[in-house]
């Protein structure tokens, strides 16, 4: 099973860098686009959605992902980017804990369409905007997630004995999260060493490992109350989609909103 998951895992880095630095904006959103309406397709079905319900989800996903495709209209793209990304820092930070201490389980499908748009949509345009910045930004954000996942996988599995939220995920402990901590702070020591950053870039990569485990977390609790173990089967070793991108939906969003900090300052002091 490593195995497999290592040859996806390698398969998909190598075509996600190859579209990441060669596709043009429309070409890198309709690239990631695949992957989103695969996501939204896997939320209808761990919420329930009945054949029709599923079909007008992804649907909808398509008509409102139309909408805010580069090209089609910058003013429409760079207001839905906001409202997205503001939401989305809204709800990781102030309700997915509360969501997740409480093991709130919503039943209602319109409130499950719009959690699952709140999750994907923000990060898609997060990928689409941070690519404008720096290729390297969204590789980073991705090689950090990465970093902590198989961190916490490894030290969880040799020294995990205290559950970090067994109610949850049985699986997590808060050895493999002290172990995500320790190995993100020497992946991020080493970068500052390397490019001559600053060391307060570190609290910044451990927000992320924090909200990364949040988000993996979140789609934890949802595929349990769905009575399901994985998102999908697409990916071989690997699961669903949305399996693979569950520490990334609070991650990314959260890059961008920081990204977008001085547009937020600026408009408040005009």
């Amino acid at each position: 099973m490593l195995k497999l998951r290592l040859i996806t895992a390698i398969a998909l880095a190598t075509i996600f860098v190859l579209a990441l630095y060669t596709l043009p904006d429309l070409g890198w959103s309709l690239f990631l686009l695949i992957f989103i309406l695969i996501g939204a397709w896997e939320w209808a079905g761990l919420s329930g959605f009945h054949s029709a319900g599923k079909r007008w989800f992804l649907g909808l996903t398509v008509l409102i992902t139309a909408a805010l495709l580069p090209g089609v209209s910058e003013a429409a793209r760079h207001t839905g980017a906001v409202l997205l990304t503001v939401a989305a820092a809204g709800f990781w930070i102030f309700i997915s804990p509360w969501w997740l201490s409480r093991r709130w389980h919503l039943r209602h499908p319109v409130g499950l369409a719009l959690t699952g748009w709140l999750l994907l949509l923000p990060a898609w345009m997060a990928l689409i905007d941070l690519r404008h910045i720096s290729p390297a930004v969204v590789l980073l954000v991705i090689l950090v997630v990465a970093v902590a996942d198989s961190a916490a996988y490894f030290s969880g599995k040799r020294f995990g004995k205290r559950k970090l939220a067994p109610e949850i995920s049985p699986g997590k402990t808060w050895e493999g999260l002290v172990g995500a901590l320790l190995a993100v702070t020497l992946f991020g020591i080493g970068l500052c060493l390397w490019l001559g950053w600053s060391f307060w870039f570190l609290p910044g990569l451990w927000l992320l490992t924090i909200f990364s485990v949040l988000g993996d977390l979140f789609e934890s609790l949802i595929k349990r109350q769905a009575g399901k173990k994985d998102s999908g089967t697409i990916l071989p070793g690997h699961g669903g989609v949305l399996d693979r991108i569950d520490g990334l939906t609070p991650t990314l969003p959260l890059v961008a909103f920081y990204a977008y900090l001085p547009y937020f300052v600026e408009i408040a002091f005009r």
